[in-house]
């Protein structure tokens, strides 16, 4: 039986539009990103059924996921394990600042080994593996549902890179946008991407660049 899940990346926040690193520092939305959450929740309001409402329990996540769920009466269920990838001491700077302050990890991190921890944080494989694990329990509860998952860049791409079964290391060309929605369908274990990147609710376009890492 199948069940969809509407994968939401939180709205923009001021570290973003700098390119800074957020992993789990618990940064809020900034006045755009409230905008944007605004925009979206207006767009699920009028499109209707959404079963659950599951969020990061980072800020973040949850001002993004408030207006929607409100509207549909809906809690917000908090999970731990949807929140962004723990990038320890890189967490709070942008690139120059780490390639500066850690020239030799900043090379490793460049090579995408999916087995390199960031001092303090966790590797590539680490985080993956956690975010599938948290999303089995969730679709399990709603079989046949059709429920909603915000979460961060790092989360949706370990979502993608599952439902098209791509290797952690792959080069990414696919977007990871503030505010998009991305929508996957789960059945017996297997995931498909529906559509992905959707951000047609935004009067204006994301700041961040689709293709640049964005925590």
């Amino acid at each position: 039986m199948t069940t969809q899940v509407l994968f939401i990346r939180h709205g923009e926040t001021d570290w973003n539009r700098v390119k800074r690193i957020q992993g789990h520092i618990d940064i809020p939305l900034s006045a755009h990103g409230a905008l944007q959450a605004a925009q979206l929740g207006a767009r699920l309001a009028r499109e209707g059924r959404l079963d659950a409402v599951y969020t990061s329990d980072l800020l973040r996540a949850q001002q993004t996921a408030r207006p929607f769920a409100d509207a549909l009466g809906l809690e917000l269920r908090l999970s731990e394990g949807l929140r962004e990838r723990q990038y320890g001491a890189f967490q709070g700077h942008d690139s120059d600042e780490i390639s500066e302050k850690f020239p030799a990890e900043y090379v490793e991190w460049q090579t995408r080994d999916p087995g390199f921890t960031p001092p303090g944080g966790e590797s590539l494989r680490v985080f993956y593996h956690r975010v599938i694990h948290a999303m089995e329990p969730i679709i399990a509860a709603h079989p046949g549902g059709r429920i909603a998952s915000v979460a961060h860049g790092g989360v949706l791409d370990c979502i993608f890179r599952f439902a098209n079964k791509l290797t952690l290391d792959a080069p990414r060309n696919w977007p990871l946008l503030n505010c998009s929605l991305n929508v996957v369908d789960y059945d017996g274990g297997h995931a498909t991407v529906v559509s992905w990147g959707d951000v047609a609710h935004l009067a204006t376009d994301t700041a961040d660049d689709s293709l640049r890492k964005t925590a």
